[in-house]
């Protein structure tokens, strides 16, 4: 008997899923964005988010509020809710917050640092961490048994460059201009 194959959900900067099926794996590349990756072992739920800045994003247009940890965080709490997930037992695995280009500053170490410390505030403890660094990540997260997996990308300028590009459309306000598997 052969195993069902496994659904793969691409997420995008400014995008986040939950799921509640076993056969569901979540999948994004990193640079100094951030994903949070969220799991709670008694609803059998879990999701990730990932995000381009942190903070808030009062002074944007309504188009442009997805692109934050602020906002990204809220929804993916919210989404596994209402699939059953409870705040107190949920755990966090958070991945990203790289320099892969000098030209962003220090964004990437502010996703990381406003992620720890929304996360901190929410009660939710932080079961695994790889942030910072000069490499980009991909990342892979299974949301039922809240494993993950990451693999380092080597160095791409294409990479970097994009997301100079996107960093450097939004108002950034205070922000200066191997392989792991995870299991909880």
């Amino acid at each position: 008997m052969t195993a069902a194959p496994l659904k793969t959900i691409a997420i995008v900067q400014g995008e986040h899923a939950v799921s509640r099926d076993p056969e569901t794996v979540f999948s994004t590349v990193l640079g100094s964005c951030v994903a949070v990756c969220l799991h709670d072992p008694a609803a059998g739920a879990g999701g990730m988010n990932h995000f381009l800045l942190p903070g808030e994003p009062a002074d944007l247009q309504k188009r442009d509020v997805e692109r934050y940890g602020v906002y990204l965080m809220e929804v993916l709490i919210n989404d596994l809710m209402k699939l059953g997930a409870r705040r107190e037992r949920m755990r966090a695995k958070v991945f990203g917050g790289a320099t892969i280009l000098r030209g962003l500053g220090a964004i990437g170490a502010a996703n990381a640092e406003f992620a720890k410390n929304f996360l901190r505030h929410e009660g939710i403890r932080v079961v695994a961490e790889d942030l910072g660094g000069e490499r980009a990540r991909r990342l892979q997260f299974w949301p039922v048994s809240g494993r993950a997996r990451q693999l380092y990308v080597a160095s791409e300028p294409r990479l970097a460059a994009a997301e100079a590009a996107r960093a450097s459309t939004f108002n950034t306000g205070a922000l200066p201009a191997g392989d792991m598997e995870l299991f909880a």
